[in-house]
């Protein structure tokens, strides 16, 4: 072998090699995950998934027949390390750095939901051994009361600009629904609002309380249109200052009041209750605190209405003992319940009944679709503020993965009407005249 000159060192030369010895043997690793992904998507039964790799090779997964299909376009060989290492976390990340994309994300998602059995399989072999950390770290974020103001402060403190340029006039954070097919998101939050009230049969002589206040824009709703009085709690400091100045914009500071506590330092005796997707941020081990500390909040004859996400009953043990790429990256803390697991805590934590139970979910895939598609269109304006091409990658992938598991109805919206034993609700009346 010819000895290296002086332009050419032999530590360059060393390196290069090393580099070259490196690429192959990286090489060789990618190309062995990539053949165990790829057996691992022969497992495909529901839709199909067209997979395109960097050369411009492509596999096809799946029922050729199917008419929901997705295709993934792979622009980094990390991908495969991500995937194998991290599992579904690791696909999450990958699309963050850029790693692959999809010209139909959500249908890459519903794909997925639909193939539970191989997304689970992604959570085995290596990915398998960084579980547990994952889990002690989601264990760091449980919702003590000192851990809720950090983990509501983690997203709903990002910016009030943020949120502005993608939630409609009220600043619902939360499912709309749509009584028809042209209605626009702001009117579709206002309908969700309006059946709020109609179920808990809202009228002047009521105080309502609310527990997670968000921007302000169910309590003014609810003393404009049914002249209640209001109060209403959160621990996002950003939302309360903006809830404050809403309602005294508004002229209703003598009829709402807006407080920072924690739902677990409240009291009083209120009519009704009604919390609008927070019980994610309560945690599964302070589910029975949640709802005992409702009720005792009700007079003897109170309602209370809970808007909640909640995951399917079949799905909730496994979820218990899992952290997905929403609680790591969007929403630390959160936890989704099931069905079964709110009814069994209502019955054995309170003296509370479920008099009524609705699921608006497939509302809630619109809902995200079009919060999609204003943040997409308010980029230009909000890179300025700070928000980069990975915090819009990581928003898109979070809407994206949210609307595909409600399209699926892997997730669900469920409004619960709770009663106490003297209520003597009318909303199931108010139905059968619809």
């Amino acid at each position: 072998m010819k000895s290296p000159t002086l332009d050419q060192p032999l530590a360059a030369t060393l390196g290069d090699a090393a580099a070259r010895q490196q690429d192959t043997t990286t090489g060789f690793l990618d190309g062995l995950l990539r053949r165990h992904l790829l057996r691992r998507l022969d497992a495909l039964r529901h839709g199909q998934l067209t997979l395109v790799d960097i050369d411009g090779r492509r596999w096809v997964f799946g029922d050729l027949q199917a008419t929901l299909r997705a295709e993934v376009h792979v622009h980094a060989p990390a991908l495969w390390r991500l995937l194998a290492g991290r599992g579904a976390i690791g696909a999450g990340e990958a699309y963050v750095l850029g790693h692959w994309s999809s010209p139909d994300l959500t249908a890459v998602m519903r794909v997925l939901v639909a193939n539970l059995d191989v997304l689970d399989g992604l959570e085995r072999g290596v990915a398998r051994l960084g579980k547990p950390l994952l889990q002690g770290l989601h264990w760091l974020n449980r919702n003590t009361r000192d851990g809720s103001r950090r983990n509501i402060a983690a997203h709903y403190d990002l910016g009030n600009a943020l949120f502005e340029r993608f939630l409609d006039p009220s600043m619902m954070y939360s499912a709309a629904v749509f009584d028809a097919a042209h209605d626009t998101l702001a009117l579709a939050q206002r309908n969700k609002l309006d059946r709020i009230c109609h179920k808990l049969a809202l009228k002047p002589t009521d105080h309502l309380l609310e527990i997670g206040t968000g921007w302000g824009g169910m309590a003014i709703h609810a003393a404009q249109h049914h002249g209640c009085r209001v109060t209403t709690t959160t621990l996002s400091k950003e939302q309360y200052d903006t809830a404050r100045a809403r309602v005294a914009a508004a002229g209703l500071e003598d009829r709402v009041t807006v407080l920072r506590e924690d739902y677990r330092d409240l009291s009083g005796q209120y009519d009704k209750l009604v919390s609008i997707e927070m019980i994610e941020a309560v945690g599964h081990r302070y589910l029975p605190t949640y709802f005992h500390q409702c009720a005792s909040l009700l007079k003897p004859d109170g309602l209370m209405l809970l808007q909640a996400i909640t995951i399917r009953d079949q799905r909730y043990a496994r979820a218990r003992r899992s952290v997905d790429f929403i609680q790591k990256y969007i929403f630390p803390g959160g936890a989704l319940p099931s069905v079964s697991r709110m009814a069994d805590v209502v019955a054995s934590a309170t003296d509370m009944t479920i008099h009524h139970m609705e699921d608006i979910g497939l509302h809630y895939a619109r809902t995200l679709r079009l919060w999609r598609e204003n943040l997409r269109d308010a980029r230009e304006e909000l890179a300025p503020l700070g928000y980069d091409e990975r915090f819009f990658r990581m928003w898109q992938y979070y809407f994206c993965y949210c609307e595909g598991g409600f399209m699926e109805r892997h997730i669900g919206t469920a409004q619960l009407l709770l009663a106490k034993p003297g209520a003597r609700p009318v909303y199931p009346g108010a139905i059968a005249e619809a």
